[in-house]
């Protein structure tokens, strides 16, 4: 049995430095429960971008602005030590951490934002970064095209892990990449909710015969700086949730385990069985005994995509 926990809280929406040392003290406050393997919502540093779902495409191009300038500042660096006091925290507790990101791009023009989820080891490392592969619809203003240079699942002391960002998981191919790989316990940090979403875990754990751990993003109005632009425009005061969370977890039957936690702020910790996610693919192993390789054969590019290469042609 490998206890996880499940962090469906707030950050302080556009301000990383204090995202940050919030993430740590959780994990501290959530190892000290037992749990070796903790997972923070989508893009939970410093926030998930929901304005982008208010403002008119094409206008409030001011509003637009200054929220993007906010965000590109308080989006983090990975070549920086911008998340040292969460490394610390893992590493001191010896504990695994998904957390999502806005991450700045730290090469090419270094102005770009990345919906992007990363895992830290027990030793306080980043050892995978996965970008979301298509930002859904007005995501795009805010967020570049990620690729397939973090689709990968990684052997960690709690199982095999792996993860998808919120409408990643209706991609077909993604999801199979990830079951190739022997997947265990799929991780799906998202900002979607409601039946529809809890339904989508439930399937994919059934098609993947594996766990599924769906970490929502549970955001109230309260939540937003004082100093947000247009506030009262944007998030009327009388509205008190802007996202509910439900955040769940799904056995490799496709039964609800835990969950769905809505329009609550809070942890969902509890213990699973991963060896349930080898056994059950007796009956059902999608890219196992049930893949037709003759037939059907998927190829993924794992390079990370560049604009530009530098050639020295220096004699």
């Amino acid at each position: 049995m490998s206890k996880v926990a499940i962090i469906q809280q707030a950050p302080y929406v556009l301000d990383k430095t204090r995202s940050i040392k919030k993430a740590a003290e959780i994990i501290n406050s959530v190892a000290a429960q037992g749990a070796k393997l903790i997972i923070f919502p989508e893009a939970f540093i410093p926030g998930y971008p929901a304005w982008i779902w208010r403002l008119k495409p094409g206008g409030d191009w001011g509003t637009s602005e200054e929220l993007h300038s906010r965000l590109l500042k308080n989006a983090v660096n990975l070549s920086s030590d911008d998340l040292k006091p969460m490394l610390n925290a893992a590493k001191k507790s010896n504990v695994t951490v998904v957390c999502g990101i806005n991450e700045r791009d730290n090469l090419n023009s270094q102005s770009t934002i990345f919906n992007a989820v990363i895992t830290i080891n027990g030793q306080g490392q980043v050892i995978n970064n996965h970008r979301k592969l298509m930002p859904t619809n007005p995501e795009r203003m805010v967020w570049g095209f990620g690729d397939g240079h973090g689709l990968n699942v990684i052997d960690t002391p709690v199982g095999k892990i792996g993860s998808l960002i919120c409408w990643e998981n209706y991609m077909p191919l993604a999801r199979y990449s990830l079951y190739a790989q022997g997947i265990e316990i799929y991780i799906a940090p998202t900002y979607d909710s409601g039946e529809a979403w809890v339904g989508t875990m439930q399937h994919i754990a059934r098609e993947g015969k594996c766990w599924v751990l769906s970490c929502g993003v549970a955001l109230e109005r309260k939540d937003l700086p004082k100093d947000f632009p247009n506030l009262d425009e944007l998030y009327p005061a009388d509205e008190q949730w802007i996202n509910p969370g439900d955040s769940l977890i799904v056995s490799p039957s496709g039964e609800i385990i835990s969950g769905p936690l809505s329009k609550e702020k809070g942890n969902i910790i509890i213990d699973i069985d991963v060896e349930l996610s080898t056994s059950s693919k007796r009956a059902l192993d999608v890219a196992g005994h049930y893949a037709r390789p003759d037939v059907f054969k998927l190829q993924v590019d794992k390079s990370r995509q560049t604009s530009i290469d530098f050639k020295n042609n220096n004699q």
